[in-house]
């Protein structure tokens, strides 16, 4: 118990700083892209599971044009995202509007993140204790994701890799590991990875 509420603490303060102070300028930032590049809504709302397998809409700035395909994965040159999008996804700024998931109580800043709820029953099939993931409330950001496991998982490999790391995350979570992986986090946004 004393674990979740120095996590729980520790969301609330990040996500409410994040929100009052950057998401207000970063909206205005993503909205002047779309106007330029695909007009249309500034959020894209998409079903991720979460915590015990419930279902939520997480919140990203929209980087595709509006389109008929929710559920397919981005791939390299992908003719769906608009220049600005393609700025806002290298960036990771795409995933702001997440802190706002994370103030509602829906997500944490920093655990597995969260995946398209029928990519969970594909991605189940191919490892055995898949479903130990949701033990905990997805992240914005996570080990899996610092350690390079960002974008498309297209091969079963990429897969259980991505979901090993999210185990290990939680068989050893502590505060510090947190910070750890925020830190990391701000770097490659600093410096975007080629992934």
């Amino acid at each position: 118990p004393m674990n979740r509420v120095i996590k729980r603490t520790g969301d609330l303060l990040i996500s409410g700083l994040v929100t009052i102070t950057v998401l207000p300028a970063l909206c205005v930032f993503a909205k002047t892209l779309q106007l330029l590049h695909s007009p249309g809504p500034l959020f894209y709302k998409q079903k991720r599971t979460g915590r015990d397998g419930e279902v939520f809409e997480v919140l990203k700035f929209r980087t595709m044009h509006v389109n008929d395909t929710p559920g397919k994965q981005a791939v390299v040159g992908d003719s769906r995202i608009y220049p600005g999008g393609a700025f806002l996804r290298k960036s990771s700024l795409d995933e702001m509007p997440q802190f706002w998931n994370v103030l509602m109580g829906q997500m944490s800043v920093v655990g597995p993140r969260p995946h398209f709820v029928d990519h969970d029953h594909q991605f189940a099939d191919l490892v055995d204790d898949y479903w130990v993931r949701h033990f905990t409330k997805p992240g914005i950001t996570g080990l899996a994701q610092v350690k390079g496991c960002r974008g498309e998982t297209d091969t079963p490999m990429k897969v259980r890799h991505r979901v090993r790391l999210d185990h290990f995350y939680l068989r050893h979570w502590s505060p510090l590991m947190d910070v750890c992986i925020l830190c990391d986090t701000a770097l490659q946004v600093v410096f975007p990875p080629r992934s």
